[in-house]
């Protein structure tokens, strides 16, 4: 059914992670900026971090996280299509050139019965060993869960490997499933109506939709 396009919103710098900076995480992002906590015009447009400032937050938090588990060298994948943007911006942010996995999941989804396969799917591509090898597994938006379950499904039908560090660029706190990122640029906590989209590759911006309006 037609109807209006969702609503978005442009990207703007945050400099320090979100989750710290709103400790209520029950709030909407709607609702912080109706109380006056979080920046809008006009209570419609509302700020939401920038993809840039979260990968150099992700690159420090992952060099701590790797060397206090005493991974060094492990291999990066990223799921299609915001999960690739997020690792290629990322490995450029820790000077590594390691060669990137790309992973598409669409066949190994649990609701692939339901919606369907997805129209630009393309074969997953692992350029690398997966057995006894340490992964880190890059998203952008952690959500239900639905797509990492179905990424590590699909890893562990190349091999066994040695661990896998998730790492998401956004975590709404709305999983069904019982999987926690290790690494996470910013959690926030969506109105059920409110979806955030990642635009890119160069350069990325997050938008925040609202479905209520596409109705």
């Amino acid at each position: 059914m037609a109807g209006r396009a969702p609503r978005t919103v442009e990207c703007v710098t945050f400099t320090v992670p979100v989750a710290s900076r709103y400790p209520d995480q029950t709030l909407s992002l709607e609702q912080r900026a109706m109380d006056g906590r979080c920046p809008s015009l006009k209570g419609a447009t509302m700020s939401l971090p920038n993809p840039a400032e979260l990968i150099r937050q992700i690159a420090t938090d992952l060099n701590a996280h790797l060397s206090k588990r005493g991974i060094s060298d492990p291999r990066f994948i990223g799921i299609r299509t915001g999960g690739v943007w997020v690792a290629q911006a990322l490995l450029k942010e820790l000077d590594n050139p390691s060669p990137l996995g790309t992973l598409d999941v669409s066949f190994y989804r649990d609701d692939f019965s339901q919606n369907g396969l997805h129209p630009q799917v393309r074969p997953s591509e692992l350029p690398f060993e997966i057995e006894g090898q340490h992964l880190v597994l890059i998203d952008d938006v952690l959500m239900s869960g639905r797509t990492i379950r179905a990424a590590l499904n699909e890893l562990f039908d190349y091999g066994r490997p040695a661990s896998v560090t998730l790492v998401c660029l956004l975590d709404l706190d709305a999983g069904e499933l019982p999987i926690r990122p290790n690494v996470v640029g910013a959690t926030l906590s969506l109105a059920p109506h409110e979806r955030i989209k990642l635009s890119g590759p160069e350069p990325m911006a997050l938008e925040l939709q609202d479905l209520s309006t596409a109705l």
